[in-house]
């Protein structure tokens, strides 16, 4: 059950990315299909996935999936798989399998994207917390599985009160050799363009507001190298802040901010391959696909030691800046901006296993993944790789 593709964000690659690892292992799998509402993929109303498009598509893949359960096409021996936890229409599965023989029962696991138990996630924006809270424990109450990206979320689960098995996939789902194949080669570090890219969306919970602080405060340092600070969008930019967009004209004006926008998924990449970093600094990305993507392209990232971010670096502590500080940002800034990182790649490595890790878990062979005992913070100081 995966996410309908749009332009602007990595839903374009995801099921692709997810089948070729399908076919790998060799699984009898089905791709359920959704109608999607419109042809523009764009991000209309709403700033992660389009509000009405993502639920027309949600719904239209459970009519898919219960006319195929109604077949008996689906049985106890089945797994349904959803790439995200918020699925309109879910509520359909238990109204269906708790009258149903146990037998025709499969099993549901979900991967969980924010969803209420983040802070920064833009259901608090929007003021949907109320209810989406409730979504959540009736999901909770019923599926067999909910997959977590990182120990950090893990823990948010847990003070939340869910019930359901949790597992740490640490990653999210990513295709390094389809990523790399959308150029024509890795740029060497040394004829890359002296440029830092942003590609986190320009809404409140990315902190733009740091990144314009960056730029100044490295404008206003003498005898620093002159610096191309940009931002890439894959629609028109827009911002969930229009005091953001305001600093971000007068930033563009005074010629210390490019904008890069409407991008294509090549376009973008051919962007990072000419660009010497990749930086973050968002309160919660939950690992972020950018950093398997730059990371993949032979571009240089620095990110927050935040959330998720230190189990993302194997505790880097060299590509990981003191969140909020200026001063260390740009100190690890001027080293990531002079020569390529010893451990380039290894982040990118990692993710692409992510697929890998989350079908061991639906084949029942993801118990070191499980993180259901009282001490399950202990595995938060573990590097991964």
């Amino acid at each position: 059950m995966g996410l309908e593709p749009y332009k602007a964000r990595y839903t374009l690659q995801l099921q692709d990315w997810n089948t070729a690892v399908f076919d790998a292992r060799g699984l009898d799998y089905v791709v359920v299909p959704g109608e999607t509402l419109s042809n523009d993929q764009a991000i209309v109303t709403g700033q992660v996935l389009d509000a009405h498009g993502r639920t027309y598509f949600g719904m239209s893949q459970l009519m898919n999936l219960i006319r195929m359960m109604k077949a008996g096409e689906l049985n106890n021996e089945d797994v349904v798989y959803f790439e995200d936890m918020f699925q309109p229409g879910i509520e359909s599965l238990p109204y269906i399998m708790d009258q149903i023989d146990p037998g025709l029962r499969p099993r549901i696991f979900v991967r969980c994207l924010a969803q209420s138990i983040d802070p920064d996630d833009f259901v608090h924006v929007w003021g949907m917390a109320g209810w989406m809270g409730h979504y959540e424990k009736m999901v909770d109450s019923f599926v067999s599985g909910v997959l977590a990206t990182n120990e950090e979320m893990v823990m948010h689960m847990k003070i939340a009160g869910w019930k359901a098995p949790v597992y740490n996939i640490s990653g999210l789902a990513f295709g390094k050799a389809e990523v790399q194949s959308r150029v024509t080669s890795i740029r060497p570090f040394r004829e890359r363009k002296m440029r830092v890219v942003f590609s986190a969306r320009w809404d409140q919970e990315k902190q733009p507001d740091f990144y314009m602080d960056l730029i100044e405060a490295w404008n206003d340092q003498p005898g620093l190298e002159t610096v191309e600070f940009c931002v890439c969008s894959g629609g028109r930019l827009k911002s969930n802040s229009d005091s953001y967009m305001q600093r971000t004209r007068d930033l563009v004006a005074r010629g210390l901010l490019t904008i890069y926008e409407d991008l294509e998924k090549n376009e973008y990449y051919n962007i990072v391959n000419d660009s010497r970093v990749v930086f973050n600094c968002a309160l919660q990305d939950w690992v972020s696909n950018t950093v398997s993507e730059a990371d993949a392209l032979g571009c240089n990232v620095l990110y927050p030691a935040y959330r998720s971010f230190p189990e993302t670096f194997a505790n880097d502590h060299s590509r990981l800046y003191v969140p909020w500080s200026i001063g260390d940002a740009m100190d690890k800034l001027e080293a990531l901006l002079d020569r390529p990182h010893p451990a380039m790649g290894a982040i990118s490595d990692h993710n692409n296993g992510t697929i890998d890790r989350i079908i061991d878990i639906l084949q029942d062979n993801g118990e070191d993944l499980l993180r259901m005992s009282t001490d399950y913070r202990k595995h938060t100081r573990e590097s991964k790789y």
